[in-house]
């Protein structure tokens, strides 16, 4: 499923500017608008599940994934050009999905996921209709599309004239006006807490990854996040593992949420953390106390203990169970238990190891492709080298043999 080309292009996704006709004052970049869009339908969400409705995550996720595919396939179009053709060119506009959905046909070699980005690409183009029990997870994902293209006008709005903004700003607030019904979007428009929690998180897009080297392209570590969420999910379909639902919500929203902390902690460069031996802990520690002194107050009673679950002990394979005073625990596991046991809701597993197969690579990535470009550093190439000798050739974790596709990605 997971191949080299796949992987470089949805890193294409960092260097894919967004707002590029309006003054910016710092890079908007359809990686950290992916990653921004799912914070905000993970808040919606919730509360719509709290109101006792059905949220399909799965579907979700797979639709969050497939609009980025599509953003990158046609990112010299703009949002609201692609509306016009779809209204007034309708034969057209079928055509340039078809011509998208070809541009993956040669890298995407999982038939069930092509098939499925497919029949996305259909139903979201009006071809097929969208299935009932489908309909408030589509809203939501698009409510979240809403508010996150409105935060970014928001953001870059002080350095730009009014008369620039005036009729983008009301195009979105008219569009915002139909999911008002959504509790999670009436809170973020009103500016109430989740507003102060997505706005603490947004301080991961301007920090900027590798910050002690020159770097192309430059990555966030909002869009960090998303990457290694969306990583994680493909190398997961890498193992033909089939998850349960909430195992695949639980590891996509792992590799979102893994960097939480640095929203009140800053990105602590790797070298530093592992300055003395014991500083990794002392770190760890510290970021703990200040998430739950900062950002926990933030979050809703109906999912700041999930948040907590996402970020503690977040590289590791864990599940959840109940002690004998019937209070959660969270239990250390192995991946074949996770298979053999434990794939089940009730348990609520978590593929902390492949997060962090993830996570390393994407941090290759964003050092071998700087050092491709001819951006390179003594940083660089340490990050580069030290990575991948993390892992031995023909060495097995949570079903992936990682070294074999490491070194397919920094090869020529």
């Amino acid at each position: 499923m997971l191949n080299k080309k796949l992987i470089l292009k949805l890193f294409e996704g960092f260097s894919i500017q967004r707002w590029n006709d309006l003054v910016r004052p710092f890079e908007l970049v359809e990686m950290d608008k992916a990653a921004e869009r799912m914070v905000i339908a993970y808040i919606i969400g919730k509360y719509e599940e709290t109101a006792g409705k059905k949220v399909d995550w799965g579907w979700m996720i797979y639709a969050s994934l497939f609009e980025l595919l599509k953003k990158i396939a046609l990112c010299d179009i703009k949002s609201p050009v692609q509306q016009m053709i779809r209204r007034q060119f309708p034969k057209e506009y079928v055509k340039l999905n078809e011509w998208v959905l070809k541009q993956y046909k040669d890298i995407i070699d999982d038939p069930d996921f092509y098939s499925e980005f497919t029949i996305y690409i259909a139903r979201t183009a009006g071809n097929f209709p969208m299935p009932e029990e489908l309909k408030l997870s589509a809203r939501i994902l698009n409510a979240a599309h809403k508010f996150s293209s409105l935060r970014e006008l928001e953001m870059i709005a002080c350095v730009n004239e009014e008369e620039r903004l005036v009729k983008i700003r009301k195009e979105l607030n008219e569009d915002i006006q139909q999911y008002l019904d959504l509790r999670g979007m009436q809170l973020l428009v009103t500016r109430q807490r989740p507003f102060d929690f997505v706005m603490m998180i947004e301080q991961l897009r301007f920090q900027t990854r590798w910050n002690q080297t020159p770097r192309v392209p430059k990555t966030s570590v909002l869009g960090h996040c998303y990457f290694v969420a969306a990583l994680t999910v493909l190398l997961m379909r890498k193992t033909g593992v089939k998850m349960c639902p909430k195992r695949l919500f639980n590891d996509f929203f792992s590799g979102l949420f893994h960097d939480l902390p640095e929203a009140v902690t800053r990105d602590i460069i790797s070298p530093v953390k592992q300055a003395t031996d014991e500083l990794p802990n002392i770190v760890k520690k510290i970021e703990d106390e200040i998430v739950r002194s900062e950002l926990v107050p933030l979050m809703d009673d109906s999912y700041a203990d999930e948040l907590m679950y996402f970020t503690n002990d977040e590289f590791k394979n864990r599940i959840l169970i109940k002690d004998e005073n019937k209070k959660q625990k969270v239990v250390h596991t192995e991946w074949e238990e996770l298979n053999s046991k434990y794939n089940h809701d009730k348990y609520n597993p978590v593929d902390g190891r492949t997060v962090r197969l993830a996570d390393h690579m994407s941090a290759l990535i964003e050092a071998d492709s700087s050092i491709k470009y001819g951006i390179t550093s003594e940083h660089l190439r340490r990050g580069k080298d030290n990575t991948i000798a993390l892992y031995k050739k023909g060495q097995i974790i949570n079903g992936i043999e990682i070294r074999a596709l490491l070194d397919d990605i920094v090869s020529e």
